[in-house]
């Protein structure tokens, strides 16, 4: 017996009969995906209105797709995302500005990480407070565990418009798929859009359950260091060679379709 049809294959062929002549399919898909992630991200509140910036590299290229600058993240679109060079310069023609300090923080990280495909930075009100904490994520929370041993950090400069910050930037983040801005925000990549958004999702749920359990003034308990980092190492393991994300992202692609399809335009 055939395997039941995933539904999200029926809307990807939906977004490859959507496609614009001229461009090519992967990147088309590509998109669509990132499109759908700026509207995923609105509907769950970690957008900063015109501000920040979610980025994908194009297939063979050094060229990634950006925001435009100037729209909220519920009015992104396939079309409307804006292809740029590592120097932030447009590679085609678009009505659209690009926000410098975009290229500057996305451009270090896609300069110095060949797999770093996607990258993700919010200024999300838990991301900004646990920032602002000298011990920065505390192993507390079922999804802090996750990242035990796994956080990179990034003391704060100033706006991010100085290109020389390009560099520290990229090197304190090293081969890690997170980071914190230090009263910043927050920082994740990963070798897909999919695997990006997951890396958020359960980062962004930690410094909530931290925020609030240091709010509720009640005595706090972290397992002992081995420990947290073990289940940070099963949970990287687990990511890395399973289908988890995928699956996380399939069903988030179906809920941005089902919320407004216009995202495929």
């Amino acid at each position: 017996m055939d395997a039941p049809r995933e539904p999200t294959q029926d809307m990807r062929a939906e977004f490859e009969r959507r496609r614009p002549a001229g461009c090519a399919a992967a990147e088309w898909q590509l998109r669509c995906e990132l499109a759908a992630a700026y509207r995923l991200f609105a509907q769950l509140g970690w957008h900063e209105l015109i501000y920040n910036h979610l980025t994908v590299r194009v297939p063979d290229s050094e060229h990634y797709l950006i925001n435009p600058f100037g729209l909220m993240y519920r009015e992104i679109t396939a079309s409307r995302l804006v292809k740029i060079d590592l120097e932030g310069n447009k590679v085609e023609p678009s009505p659209w500005p690009v926000n410098p300090a975009g290229f500057i923080v996305h451009g270090a990280v896609h300069a110095a990480r060949e797999d770093a495909h996607c990258v993700m930075h919010t200024h999300t009100t838990a991301g900004q407070v646990v920032s602002c904490q000298r011990e920065g994520l505390l192993a507390l929370s079922f999804n802090s565990m996750f990242y035990a041993g796994r956080v990179a950090y990034h003391d704060f400069e100033g706006i991010t418009l100085d290109r020389t910050e390009c560099q520290r930037l990229a090197e304190h983040l090293g081969t890690r798929n997170v980071m914190i801005l230090r009263n910043h925000g927050l920082l994740v990549c990963g070798p897909s859009i999919g695997d990006a958004f997951a890396e958020h999702y359960m980062l962004q749920r930690a410094c909530e359950v931290q925020v609030a359990a240091q709010a509720s003034g009640a005595t706090l308990v972290q397992p002992a260091r081995e420990i947290a980092e073990r289940a940070g190492e099963q949970y990287e393991r687990t990511a890395r060679q399973g289908d988890q994300n995928t699956l996380l992202w399939n069903a988030m692609l179906r809920w941005a379709w089902d919320i407004d399809p216009g995202f495929a335009a």
